[in-house]
């Protein structure tokens, strides 16, 4: 990580929790200690977003997991960036593995979504990552710069710092495998380029890009050591006390 990027940790609980485990995971986070010098983003399912905001401290963020690309309208089901914003929420996850493959989410989809998530002042969380199968025919490269000029293309040239894009490699989401943290850097290292050919030499150089998936208590530094990785999007682990270390991976 450069040291011109803060270090950022998003704890993405997906579709779990109640209000007992979710009352649990607010201690030990308030408990802690965290490092001051790293970002944390907790992605709230959305009934719940409102009651994180009051209980979490003002210091961690809070993140809806997904939203829809209009302010309001006949999309049973949905939530808009003004709805969050209204409960005092401030960041979206949008383009998750899980969004795309699971509920079948296109690339344009996800890239009005981000267009329309930062026209409404929401800091958003793009997600792009490559299937196991792209990965062993050697696509991968093809695979995620397709997934980020579709997001890149629709982000306003000013909204640049309410962005952090995430890499999460597919097959290594809940597996168990990670990507070595080398593979990881790599990948990383193309973005920033890309980001560098495609936008300008300031925003590659800003922009954190985080890593996720089966990021643990036991691997988190490895990752933080690397050049270009500027944190991570923690799934599963992020509801278990383990995850402090995980945010304080950089220290």
């Amino acid at each position: 990580m450069a040291p011109e990027r803060k270090f950022f940790v998003g704890g993405n609980w997906k579709m779990n929790g109640n209000k007992k485990e979710i009352d649990g995971i607010i201690a030990f986070l308030t408990a802690g200690p965290l490092d001051p010098n790293a970002e944390l983003v907790c992605g709230v399912p959305s009934c719940y977003l409102d009651y994180c905001r009051q209980q979490l401290p003002a210091t961690i963020g809070v993140a809806a997991q997904n939203c829809y690309k209009v302010a309001k309208g006949a999309f049973t089901g949905e939530i808009s960036p003004a709805m969050i914003k209204d409960v005092g929420v401030e960041w979206v996850i949008l383009g998750h593995s899980e969004r795309r493959n699971v509920f079948g989410e296109s690339d344009t989809l996800i890239g009005d979504k981000v267009n329309h998530a930062l026209s409404e002042g929401l800091k958003v969380i793009p997600c792009i990552g490559e299937k196991l199968e792209e990965r062993e025919s050697g696509k991968t490269e093809e695979v995620v710069f397709s997934q980020l000029k579709a997001i890149v293309d629709k982000i306003p040239q000013d909204k640049w710092d309410n962005v952090v894009i995430a890499y999460e490699p597919v097959w290594a989401i809940g597996t168990g495998k990670t990507a070595s943290p080398q593979q990881a850097q790599e990948v990383h290292g193309k973005l920033r380029q890309w980001l560098s050919d495609n936008v300008n030499a300031e925003v590659a150089q800003k922009t954190r890009i985080i890593y996720g998936g089966s990021v643990t208590a036991e691997n988190c530094r490895e990752l933080a050591k690397e050049a270009d990785i500027d944190g991570s999007l923690v799934g599963g682990a992020s509801l278990k006390p383990d995850f402090i270390h995980i945010v304080n991976a950089s220290q």
